[in-house]
């Protein structure tokens, strides 16, 4: 599947914000959003005046990176999220967040959403005891997911399940450090969401 492979670190300036996407590196003085804090490029620093469709486009842009998804894929979880039941921005956050290689990095399994995906790309995780190695597999309420015990031995795997042992995770889901062992209690609701998303911009784009 294709992917973005340039610098993460031009993502973030050009949305004007830290999205995370380098792990523990964006926790440190060497951030490119806290260096220069303004959009890449020769016209970067320039002000400009940003339309409605703009605003749109830029919330649209920031979710999927956010995420790592490309642009099919995003419409696509658009067109569930609207064939759904409730608000359906609401409803796009959750299926997003609903993401095996999303669900690893809220866990703390994972510095990042890209290693997330790359580990469990990997096979490093099985889904109600079941090997899972694609990022995107949706979790339901009561799954639950765990490091293969193969991957336990991985010094990486290790040095990441006593970092997450320390970190307190999303109210929608239960970790037990130990046992290496998490499971899915309930739906994400919108305040346990913690993407700076307006969602409300993504649909009035997607309704243009």
């Amino acid at each position: 599947m294709a992917r973005y492979k340039e610098s993460v670190c031009r993502l973030c300036r050009r949305e004007g914000l830290k999205l995370y996407l380098k792990g523990d590196r964006c926790y440190t003085p060497k951030c490119s959003v806290d260096r220069r804090a303004y959009a890449p490029g020769m016209h970067g620093q320039g002000r400009k005046k940003v339309s409605e469709y703009g605003l749109q486009l830029r919330e649209k842009q920031k979710a999927r990176r956010i995420y790592g998804i490309l642009e099919n894929q995003f419409r696509r979880y658009f067109e569930k999220a609207e064939r759904q039941k409730g608000i359906t921005g609401e409803n796009l956050l959750r299926l997003l967040e609903r993401r095996l290689d999303n669900v690893v990095y809220r866990l703390g399994l994972g510095a990042s959403r890209s290693e997330a995906r790359q580990l469990v790309n990997h096979g490093h995780f099985a889904v109600n005891g079941r090997r899972v190695n694609i990022p995107s597999f949706l979790v339901r309420v009561g799954d639950v997911i765990t490091v293969r015990d193969k991957s336990k031995e991985s010094p990486r795997i290790k040095e990441l399940l006593e970092r997450a042992a320390d970190r307190t995770p999303p109210a929608w889901l239960e970790f037990e450090a130990d046992q290496a062992r998490a499971r899915v209690t309930a739906l994400p609701a919108r305040d346990q969401i913690d993407a700076p998303v307006q969602e409300h911009l993504i649909v009035e784009l997607y309704s243009r």
